[in-house]
This record gives C-alpha cells, sequence and structure tokens, in this order.
C-alpha cells in the first residue's frame, strides 16, 4: 500500500475518534469550560442490584472510568433522605465515590446556620448578627457575589437583635437566584416554606422523578434539586458554588431556651446552608467569602462561647439583589432588576 495512502488512513481515523469523543462529551461546548471536574459525567443504567453508576467525563485519570454506588447508599438521591445517605461522584483527580448526607453540615466548612452561626473557609467558628432587615454581602468575589437577608427581633431589654438568615440571593454572570423561606405562623414540615426565584420569576421545583429543576444559560448550567420532600435543595452552579440548603424554624423549646421572646404569630423561619466553592480569586470578600483568603487570619476571640466577627460596615448592601458594598468586587450585572 502507498505510504502516503496509508498516512492518510491513519489521519482521517484520528479525525473519527475525536468527532466520537466529542459526541459522548455533549454538543454544547459552551458549558465545557465552566463543567466542575467532580460532577462531569453522564448517567448509565444501574446494576442488576439497583446501584447506580456513572461513566466520568472529566479530564485526567477518572476520564473513562465507570463509577459504581456502594450498596450502603445505591442512590444518588434517595427517596428517604433522612434515614438514607446519598451517593456522591466524583470524577476529579480523586475519582472516588462516598456516601453523604444530602443537607447542610452546620458543623463543617462553609456553613450558615442558627442565628447566625458561620464555620469558615479557615474551619474557625464565628458568629456575624448583622441586623434585622438588614442585607450584607456573604460572598464577593469578581465572578461571584451571595447576599443575605436577615430577619430578628429584639426583646425589650436587649441591647442587640437576634437575627437569622430569610433570603439568599446568589448572583452570577447576568442572573439572580433567590432562595427564601416564607414566612409561617406555626411550622409543619410538610408545608414547604421554601420560595426559589430564578431572574425574578417563581420556579417550582418537581417532587417526583428526578425532582429537579435545571437551566442551560449561555454561561452555565444552573441545577436545583429536592433533597427532602419539602424545604431542603441542593442548588450547582457549575464552576462556582454548591448550596445545600434547609429551612428550618425556631421551635417552643428553642425559644424558651434562648429567650428569644418571638410572637406568637411568627416561627421565623429561615435558611440553613452549607456553601462549597469552585475557582473563588485570592482578593473574595464577604463575611464568610474573606475566609476564603489565602493570606486571612481570623480576627475572633477564640475559646469564647461566642466569638464575634463585625464588618457590618464593610458588607451592608442596599437591598439583597445589590452587588454594591464597601468592600464588594463583584464585575457581573446580575441583581440589577426588581424581583
Amino acid at each position: 500500500m502507498d505510504r502516503r495512502y496509508s498516512f492518510f488512513l491513519v489521519a482521517l481515523a484520528l479525525v473519527f475518534i475525536s468527532m466520537e469523543a466529542s459526541n459522548v462529551q455533549g454538543s454544547n461546548s459552551k458549558k465545557a469550560p465552566y463543567d466542575a471536574a467532580s460532577t462531569h459525567y453522564t448517567v448509565l443504567a444501574p446494576t442488576s442490584t439497583g446501584q447506580e453508576r456513572v461513566y466520568c467525563l472529566a479530564r485526567g485519570a477518572c476520564n473513562g472510568k465507570v463509577l459504581t454506588c456502594p450498596s450502603q447508599c445505591a442512590q444518588r438521591k434517595p427517596k428517604k433522605n433522612k434515614k438514607v445517605k446519598g451517593c456522591f461522584f466524583d470524577c476529579s483527580s480523586k475519582c472516588e465515590v462516598t456516601c453523604k448526607w444530602r443537607k447542610p453540615n452546620c458543623n463543617g466548612y462553609g456553613s450558615l446556620c442558627y442565628d447566625p452561626r458561620f464555620v469558615g473557609g479557615d474551619g474557625v467558628m464565628f458568629y456575624f448578627h448583622g441586623a434585622k432587615d438588614g442585607n450584607f454581602a456573604i460572598v464577593s468575589d469578581e465572578n461571584l457575589q451571595i447576599n443575605a437577608h436577615f430577619i430578628g427581633t429584639r426583646p425589650q431589654g436587649r441591647t442587640r437583635d437576634y437575627t437569622w438568615v430569610q433570603a439568599l440571593a446568589v448572583m452570577f454572570d447576568t442572573h439572580t437566584l433567590v432562595l427564601a423561606a416564607k414566612r409561617v405562623s406555626q411550622w409543619d414540615n410538610s408545608f414547604d416554606a421554601l420560595i426559589v426565584r430564578w431572574d425574578g420569576a417563581v420556579v417550582n421545583i418537581p417532587t417526583d422523578g428526578e425532582a429537579e429543576w435545571r437551566t442551560n444559560s449561555e454561561e452555565r448550567e444552573v441545577i436545583v434539586e429536592r433533597t427532602e420532600e419539602t424545604n431542603g435543595v441542593k442548588v450547582t452552579v457549575a464552576g462556582l458554588v454548591e448550596l445545600n440548603v434547609k429551612v428550618r424554624a425556631i421551635g417552643e423549646h428553642e425559644n424558651k431556651v434562648h429567650n428569644y421572646q418571638l410572637p406568637a404569630d411568627d416561627a421565623f423561619a429561615h435558611l440553613e446552608t452549607q456553601f462549597k466553592f469552585t475557582g473563588l480569586t485570592n482578593l473574595v470578600e464577604g463575611v464568610l467569602g474573606q475566609t476564603y483568603r489565602p493570606d486571612y487570619v481570623s480576627p475572633v476571640k477564640r475559646g469564647v462561647a461566642m466569638p464575634m466577627m463585625g464588618g457590618e460596615d464593610k458588607y451592608q448592601t442596599p437591598s439583597l439583589y445589590s452587588p454594591l458594598c464597601n468592600h464588594c468586587r463583584f464585575k457581573g450585572k446580575a441583581g440589577l432588576s426588581s424581583i
């Protein structure tokens, strides 16, 4: 066979291989740069025993490998979420499968719970009380801004507000995703008190099937999936952040123990959240964001019952949807529309 013809056949074969690889990874190349390696996979049919499997597409050592859920957590989204852990695939260089609870870990890194108590990216716990009806930048970076709206009360004789986070606005690119707790007089966990809004429009998260809502914008994919039948979701903004969110209220016992003196017609429903960030810059700001800076040294007093973090003057924003504050760094255009 002519040597030049042989070279031609080899080159043609390489082209077909390249085209096939592109088809496996999907036709929308715009999403590829923003896909987090850990979740860059396609779902395969489960095994005969019901264990879910995925085919890893992320570059690196895990590319092309099939990962299978262990028997103790056979599904990514178990129906009995409170009793059964979920299966988490990691197609990054770790190339592993782990079993985890699909809910916020209020003692874990990047958590925001209670009244309100944070655990920073440095692992240090602190309290930031903000102010009743105030809005504060939790994270502010070049491509991401997360604001929190605080609700609260100040019983007679107190010198400061008791506060909780009632809503979060996640701003990126030209979009705003809002997660908020409805005001309820009496708490009932069978009632879904979680509100989700995408660019101002209310989003209904399905309760059956995959139990998720997703959108593919020109910039990146956004997924909101239920982790419980009511009041619990996981949010993924590709290439930026994951949030595990749960709505809870102040119970009667908790109210008495802490002497909150809450009114009888308001259970003060609020959010418990744990964040996992991707690609923060070294200059990230925000009440929580600053703790992810490589040169950050926590100013809070260790060893006390309630180590306090200041910074209200640095991080207060005019509204939940405003990316503006004295130390904010967000350069996108989200948050400008009325919601």
